[in-house]
């Protein structure tokens, strides 16, 4: 398996590489990244052949865009695919103003939930000026899932706005060719399951669901994406930091600390990976590349030393043993598909 081979993005005329880069930790995610380094990264990713970028206005409050806007704008426009997201406006505020939550650093503007047509439009505005780029390729509808907006009730509330507004926004600017392709960037199958109802999408990035720890996904998303011949973007393929640090007392998972029985279930997989003499982060970032909906992994690098290691634990060898041997331990689904 080769990072740099590419797969179509799903009836869309764009390819993508198996390895992508995701932009959220550039936003200065739980600690500030010095400029210089968080630049290296992007630099380092594009220059060992990875072609798919993905950011957000919601990382760093607009860092995250700038930083990668900042290295992609000096190269030519066809060599990468560049993804964003819709669904938050932002305004200025003085710094001790600004909520950062998660995010340590960032720049001082409050994000605004907007999945109104006339938002969307203002936020791929905003997101062109922020990356110095009059084009993005994938447009996704951002965080439309009860994990952010805390409650059924207020997703559904959310939901019924975004198809209504946002959907028919992207899907305007598809049909103009603004926008190449379009799709939902969230963490819960059931959200791309709703929107799939409701629209006619070519992709969904999906974090942190379809993973060597969880694969609900083969149950009811994988086989509806596989018969509308879409394709997934899997983001967080290290469950939030466990799949690459191991069952580490202080390891995370879903953006919390792990639970024991998630450390458990992650050290009985690693000793499997151990007896096979494969890391741990290799099986997580290959995994889901068996099964071929899935279109590119997009881990997160703060670090050209970070990027060169996804790019090496992609391309190691596993033997098949190690998937059949987590299947015997009932670590891994029966009819979960792994890499050849």
């Amino acid at each position: 398996m080769k990072a740099t081979d590419t797969r179509d993005l799903g009836r869309t005329a764009l390819t993508v590489t198996q390895l992508g880069y995701g932009g959220a930790p550039l936003g200065d995610l739980y600690q500030r990244i010095p400029e210089a380094e968080a630049l290296g990264a992007v630099e380092s990713a594009y220059t060992a052949g990875v072609t798919l970028f993905d950011t957000a206005p919601l990382y760093g409050h607009g860092l995250s865009e700038h930083r990668i806007g900042h290295v992609l704008r000096q190269k030519p426009r066809t060599s990468f695919v560049l993804s964003t997201k819709v669904g938050r406006c932002f305004v200025p505020r003085q710094p001790g103003q600004v909520d950062r939550g998660q995010w340590a650093g960032g720049l001082d503007f409050e994000p605004v939930f907007d999945y109104s047509y006339d938002g969307v439009l203002r936020s791929i505005e905003q997101s062109r000026l922020r990356l110095g780029l009059s084009t993005i390729d994938i447009a996704l509808i951002h965080d439309v899932d009860i994990w952010t907006h805390g409650s059924r009730e207020a997703w559904e509330a959310r939901l019924a706005e975004a198809l209504k507004g946002a959907y028919r926004a992207l899907d305007d600017l598809r049909r103009a060719g603004v926008v190449k392709a379009i799709g939902v960037g969230v963490n819960e199958i059931e959200a791309c399951l709703r929107f799939a109802d409701g629209g006619d999408f070519d992709c969904f990035l999906l974090a942190g669901r379809y993973t060597l720890l969880e694969q609900g996904a083969l149950d009811d998303l994988l086989p509806l994406v596989e018969r509308r011949s879409m394709s997934v973007l899997l983001g967080g393929p290290y469950n939030s930091g466990i799949l690459a640090t191991g069952a580490v007392p202080d390891a995370r998972y879903n953006y919390q600390p792990a639970s024991p029985e998630i450390r458990n279930r992650v050290a009985r997989i690693e000793a499997v990976c151990r007896a096979h003499g494969v890391p741990l982060s290799a099986a997580a970032i290959q995994f889901p590349l068996g099964h071929k909906a899935v279109a590119s992994i997009i881990p997160g690098a703060i670090s050209a030393a970070e990027v060169e290691r996804n790019r090496d634990l992609i391309e190691q060898a596993i033997p098949a043993e190690l998937w059949a041997d987590l299947r015997r331990a009932g670590l891994l689904r029966e009819d979960a598909p792994t890499p050849a």
